[in-house]
């Protein structure tokens, strides 16, 4: 349903959209964002309420479903002429996911093939998904490929793999044709504060960091025993405007494919690593502030390094990441001043 929102934008209810599951989330949003700085005409699908700060979803099409209701979820399919679909909606916190793993294979594994079903129903077959290096599990080499074996190590990767096999499987058996969009560490804000990570409670490490500066307590880093030149964890940070980027890419390629059966898996990261105590000096140096630090033990599960080989994204989308660690710390300590010290 639209809710309440009213505006004066009158759409064309004839032409083609693209349907957004998950589109007030944190990456979801920014891509919506800039699917509109793009000129796209966008129905957003989110089983929560605007936060106070997105604006946007009042001068879109927004539709509160959850994708476990597929009477719900029939309704918009019959409601809007859908071209291409981007799904982002899912739980993704790794820990909770260990703890309860009915929750997240009933929400992130039905809930996609609910989505996939009705869109096969409504003859709507082109489809991106927000996938994860989550479904990579260990690896050992310094930089991780598409050919690199599936071998998740929490639930939460495990259900973005099940979920990868079904669009695939949709692919080949029903003539969809998809992209599966691997993120390494999102991270950063919207560059015009339009939207950025809120997460509660908030897992990540740059705006944990950025908390700990806020409230002068102190930021613990778990392990300095790593196979690494610091000790500290090594990861792939990118920005999520070039993770919205990406998908615009992927979102143009699929409307432009004239064949069906189309599957391909892409990583999106930036190719360099940082660790963890690096992150911390670039966070003190664009901040001005000092980090308190306390390193404690390890956290299980967690790898020496993860990061990208992007050269596939590259070849095929003409992918070019644009932000760097700067400008990913920038936008961030912008949003969180925004947000959390207004």
């Amino acid at each position: 349903m639209n809710l309440f929102y009213k505006t004066s934008f009158v759409y064309d209810m004839s032409k083609s959209k693209i349907l957004v599951t998950g589109g007030l989330g944190y990456i979801g949003s920014q891509t919506v964002l800039s699917l509109l700085d793009s000129g796209f005409e966008v129905v957003i699908l989110d089983k929560n309420q605007p936060k106070e700060y997105q604006n946007f979803a009042y001068i879109v099409d927004f539709e509160r479903v959850d994708l476990l209701n597929i009477g719900d979820l029939e309704r918009v399919f019959k409601k809007y002429k859908i071209e291409v679909v981007i799904h982002f909606a899912a739980f993704i916190e790794v820990g909770e996911s260990q703890l309860k793993p009915e929750k997240y294979y009933k929400n992130n594994v039905v809930g996609t093939l609910n989505l996939l079903t009705i869109m096969h129903r409504y003859k709507v077959n082109k489809i991106v998904f927000s996938s994860t290096a989550a479904v990579y599990g260990f690896s050992g080499v310094e930089l991780i490929d598409e050919n690199q074996p599936r071998n998740p190590i929490s639930v939460y990767g495990r259900t973005k793999s099940i979920s990868e096999d079904i669009i695939n499987d949709f692919c080949k058996i029903h003539g969809f044709s998809a992209f599966s969009l691997r993120y390494f560490n999102a991270c950063g804000a919207d560059p015009q504060t339009r939207t950025g990570e809120d997460h509660n409670p908030e897992t990540h490490l740059i705006p944990c960091i950025l908390n700990a500066i806020a409230n002068n307590v102190t930021f613990k880093i778990f392990g300095n025993n790593y196979n690494t030149p610091d000790g500290t964890c090594i990861r792939d940070y990118i920005h999520t405007t070039d993770l919205a980027s990406a998908h615009i890419l992927a979102t143009k390629y699929l409307m432009d494919l004239t064949t069906s059966g189309f599957y391909e898996v892409v990583n999106l990261g930036t190719g360099q690593g940082f660790s963890v105590s690096q992150i911390v000096q670039s966070v003190e140096q664009v901040t001005g502030c000092k980090v308190l630090v306390e390193f404690v033990d390890r956290r299980p599960g967690d790898s020496d390094r993860l990061v990208a080989s992007n050269q596939k994204a590259k070849k095929i989308l003409n992918w070019e990441p644009q932000s760097n660690l700067y400008q990913i710390i920038k936008t961030a300590w912008e949003w969180y001043q925004k947000i959390k010290l207004k």
